[in-house]
């Protein structure tokens, strides 16, 4: 036990420090520079092409695509989906959901459905679509790269160039609010936006010059000139976790970006089992780390003395306690543990959910441990970054499932 309690004591000083100086990643305050009022209108308003890659998305497609279509924006707005080799009717769905628009009299702005072409070698699916999303853009001043779970409050694309607009940045990004109505949903979503915002705070993203760089692949608003300016797609067409490849492009060419929370854009996305999240998680987690089995031992040893470890050193602190000894390992621990649960609540109440479920946080990062390491044993495998019968794997080659496409 006194052994323990050095490292005990250091897990609680790591808790204390990433409370209070890692950028202040747990906190939800990060939202769109200028507000969502009236007021820093640009003199014109910038031309907008939203660019939504598609792949076996009918059963969504409904839901969300109106939101995007009926934005009451200011200036020129069209939307080109890229249906992305889709088996389920997604390209029909696209078109069914304009013309019911239109033939309820909704103003809404043009769509164009196409035909996205195979990846060539080297390229991962959604960047592929992207790119071809973006040729199709034309001369648009800015375009939006959205996924098609992603379902728009009114008002939320005037928000969002006002902000470029007013703030000067070139690329200005919004976590969606992801659904928590499931109780796999409920005990795991919200951590995912915790953990990806403790890797990158969204404080030092937005920081002007700063190095921390990221984005929200569901909702990037991104000027046209820059993103072109710095290579368009081609220079991260392998990217698997395309949104963070896409932040550090922009940011390495100069330019500011912002990344922020929002209640306003939402993903209609279900996760209705542990297995899917599960699934979710394990196309990606290897792929943040490199493919290196030292990166992922050090996560997994990271993970269990942040996470873990506080836990047991509560737990083995009081068995000492009750046997007459010293409370400092327990009190260690409970520090260590009350810091992480405190930190962990601004992410459930964005999410709708109760504070009760914070002190749950160290069940919930060992299930996206394992999930980490079911990657990297998914990806030697040769199954890694599988997702609606394609797999992408290690430095972009790309493979069939059984029966996949």
């Amino acid at each position: 036990m006194l052994a323990a309690l050095p490292v005990a004591a250091l897990v609680a000083i790591a808790w204390v420090y990433l409370f209070v100086a890692h950028g202040w990643f747990w906190r939800t305050d990060q939202r769109l520079p200028g507000g969502d009022g009236p007021g820093g209108e640009p003199v014109r308003w910038p031309s907008v092409t939203a660019v939504v890659p598609a792949r076996d998305e009918a059963a969504v497609i409904g839901g969300t695509l109106p939101s995007l279509l009926t934005q009451e924006y200011p200036g020129a707005l069209r939307v080109v989906l890229i249906d992305d080799e889709s088996t389920d009717g997604t390209a029909d769905a696209a078109m069914r959901v304009a013309a019911g628009l239109a033939g309820a009299g909704a103003a809404g702005a043009p769509l164009t459905v196409l035909a996205g072409l195979p990846p060539p070698a080297g390229w991962a699916g959604k960047v592929w679509a992207m790119s071809q999303g973006l040729r199709a853009a034309g001369n648009a001043d800015y375009v939006l790269f959205t996924d098609a779970d992603i379902a728009y409050a009114p008002g939320t694309l005037t928000a969002l160039v006002r902000a470029a607009e007013s703030d000067d940045r070139v690329l200005v990004s919004q976590m969606a609010l992801l659904r928590t109505d499931t109780p796999a949903e409920r005990l795991l979503i919200p951590a995912f936006v915790y953990f990806f915002a403790m890797l990158y705070p969204f404080r030092r993203v937005n920081a002007r010059g700063g190095r921390t760089a990221a984005a929200a692949g569901g909702c990037m608003l991104v000027r046209r000139a820059a993103l072109e300016a710095a290579g368009g797609l081609a220079p991260i067409s392998a990217a698997r976790i395309d949104d963070v490849a896409f932040g550090r492009l922009l940011k390495r060419s100069g330019h500011d970006c912002w990344l922020g929370f929002s209640t306003n854009v939402v993903s209609t996305r279900r996760y209705g089992s542990l297995a899917e999240i599960w699934d979710m998680v394990a196309r990606s987690a290897y792929t943040q780390l490199r493919y290196s089995p030292a990166a992922l031992a050090g996560t997994v040893a990271g993970m269990v003395l942040l996470y873990v470890l506080p836990v047991a050193a509560v737990i083995a602190g009081l068995a000492v306690v009750a046997g007459g000894g010293p409370p400092w390992l327990a009190i260690a621990g409970l520090l260590a543990w009350t810091t992480m649960t405190v930190s962990y609540i601004p992410v459930l109440r964005l999410s709708g959910l109760s504070a009760a479920l914070a002190p749950c946080l160290p069940l919930i990062s060992v299930l996206y441990t394992a999930m980490t390491v079911s990657s990297a044993l998914r990806h030697r495998a040769g199954r890694g970054g599988a997702w609606k019968g394609r797999t992408v794997g290690h430095q972009g080659r790309r493979s069939r499932q059984p029966g996949g496409r």
